[in-house]
């Protein structure tokens, strides 16, 4: 049977506008972020699309979002949590290496990234692999879905270069054991101010 999975990355965060690592801490949506989740909520609305089941990482920041675009009960699932940055996890963004990442968090207890890459792909597939619904919402993080594009970028036709925006959303298509990235819905936020 062929799925559709939403994987949505989450809002804004107090991290992310303070330009902060986050990773596995947390911090909470910001009053833009609530507003992003609602575009994203609005676009799902405007184009009739309704979800089978919807699954949430563990993080806060995922859930509220999730938590913003449907009322439906959900799951939360630790293997869509976000890249594990280790001690640098709270500390300014400038820490971080060039890419691409590769290993240089594992000194500092963090996730390398194709163990990392390797989570995220495995975990989306056992939940789709396992799930009887045609329309899937996954709400993740950043680097976690810029991961599961890359794992697949061979079957997909379509890419971005450019960051993936908060609350963007990855439209892949499921079926026979492969995801298909069809679209990607980057929203227009000028009206918040960013």
């Amino acid at each position: 049977m062929k799925k559709t999975v939403y994987l949505v990355r989450h809002g804004q965060t107090f991290f992310n506008k303070m330009k902060k690592i986050q990773g596995w801490s947390d911090s909470p949506l910001t009053e833009i972020g609530i507003k992003q989740a609602e575009i994203a909520k609005d676009y799902f609305s405007t184009n009739q699309i309704t979800f089978d089941s919807a699954y949430s990482s563990t993080s806060e920041r995922a859930c509220d979002t999730l938590e913003i675009l449907t009322d439906q009960p959900y799951k939360r699932v630790k293997g869509l949590k976000e890249w594990n940055f280790g001690i640098l996890e709270a500390e300014h963004e400038y820490l971080n290496p060039p890419l691409p990442y590769g290993d240089f968090f594992v000194p500092y207890g963090g996730e390398g990234e194709e163990a990392f890459k390797k989570r995220i792909a495995d975990t989306l597939m056992d939940l789709v692999q396992k799930d009887t619904g045609k329309n899937i919402l996954a709400v993740s993080h950043g680097a976690s879905c810029r991961q599961f594009m890359r794992h697949w970028a061979h079957e997909s036709s379509v890419d971005q270069e450019a960051p993936l925006a908060n609350c963007c959303i990855l439209i892949f298509e499921f079926e026979n054991d492969i995801f298909r990235l069809k679209k990607i819905v980057n929203h227009d936020y000028t009206d918040l101010g960013l």
